[in-house]
């Protein structure tokens, strides 16, 4: 279970990066309804690294301030932190030593201590939907 959830995550960033380099720099950042293609994937990214910088540091701070447009302006930035996200992913996984350790009980910032599965799919999902998000824009701006 342990090597399914990781490479759900790996097939997850990979996808991301392949999104990132697969839209036009104009429209990387252009806003449809509610929030742009490449705001939607940073979403994505940092919610991945909240998780795993929590498991790995105890820091479950939002990576907000440095996943800003402004900071990450450009596809290669972008394709830049998702590897650096994906090196955080990498170091928790290494840390898991079983699936029986999935079973563990980890405190989160909410106080109520939730198992490391449960963690984890409820990041897998929240990261995914953010994912979806960016390719349903996609498509909205691309025409």
């Amino acid at each position: 279970m342990v090597s399914a959830l990781d490479g759900a995550f790996v097939g997850l960033l990979d996808s991301l990066k392949e999104l990132v380099r697969s839209v036009d720099a104009d429209l990387l950042y252009r806003r449809s309804a509610s929030a742009s293609i490449g705001e939607q994937i940073l979403r994505s990214a940092a919610a991945i690294e909240q998780t795993f910088g929590g498991l790995t540091a105890n820091l479950w701070d939002d990576p907000f301030e440095w996943t800003l447009p402004e900071t990450l302006a450009t596809s290669e930035s972008i394709v830049a932190y998702l590897s650096e996200v994906d090196a955080t992913r990498q170091r928790a996984f290494s840390s898991i030593d079983g699936d029986q350790a999935l079973t563990r009980y980890v405190a989160v910032p909410s106080g109520e201590p939730k198992t490391l599965i449960e963690l984890l799919l409820e990041t897998l999902v929240r990261a995914s939907e953010y994912r979806g998000c960016a390719v349903a824009t996609r498509k909205i701006l691309s025409g």
